[in-house]
């Protein structure tokens, strides 16, 4: 977990404030500083495992940046958000969106089934602690939005695109995709073709997150 917090650390130190990727990596690096603060207070009912999903969960959104830095291209449901992290008139909650739509309803499901097989627990062992890191990304959520939304007027388009993604309908989503693609684990091209389906997707939904927004 410290390695983890570290190379996001580092990363926000290198990447420019305005850069998309900075924008949903800030958020994140408060998400994993917290799930880390939780682990050492018995607020899970299995820290160990629960360190583990965090490790292999975060290592797929650097695995995306390591992508990105080495001219390949991320995985489907990354791409919007590198693509278009220097896009103009996207205002900074829908990088820090974006990068949740890819990271909870496609990264997520994936790495609780990677835990799974490493530690040798079904997805129902580890649902309980699940809800507890839902807890935790739902608060975090919810403090990005209060810092960078601005007062709102009625019709304002930012809202009309920012409705298109909720987090409560991201969480219910991809624990739907562990019991689905925990009943394909048998079936490896089963398995393959819908999880690829699923980033791709989910990257539709992060590029529409990204439209940018109309200047009079």
């Amino acid at each position: 977990m410290d390695q983890v917090v570290d190379r996001m650390a580092k990363l926000a130190a290198e990447l420019p404030a305005a850069d998309g990727v900075a924008v949903f990596n800030a958020m994140y690096l408060t998400v994993t500083r917290l799930i880390r603060d939780h682990l050492a207070v018995a607020y899970f009912d299995d820290p160990a495992t629960m360190a583990e999903l965090d490790a292999v969960f975060a290592a797929r959104y650097l695995t995306a940046v390591d992508d990105d830095r080495a001219g390949r291209r991320p995985a489907a449901c990354w791409r919007p958000l590198f693509e278009l992290r220097a896009a103009e008139n996207v205002h900074p909650l829908q990088f820090a969106l974006a990068g949740m739509n890819a990271h909870i309803e496609n990264d997520l499901p994936l790495s609780v089934l990677d835990t799974c097989r490493l530690t040798g627990r079904t997805p129902e062992q580890l649902h309980p602690d699940y809800l507890r890191i839902n807890s935790l990304l739902a608060k975090v959520e919810a403090g990005v939005r209060a810092t960078l939304l601005p007062l709102p007027s009625v019709g304002d388009p930012l809202l009309h695109i920012l409705g298109v993604w909720s987090i409560d309908r991201a969480r219910d989503a991809a624990w739907a995709s562990v019991l689905a693609l925990w009943e394909l684990h048998r079936l490896p091209p089963a398995y393959r073709l819908v999880a690829d389906a699923l980033s791709g997707s989910v990257g539709m939904v992060g590029r529409a997150l990204l439209t940018p927004l109309s200047v009079n």
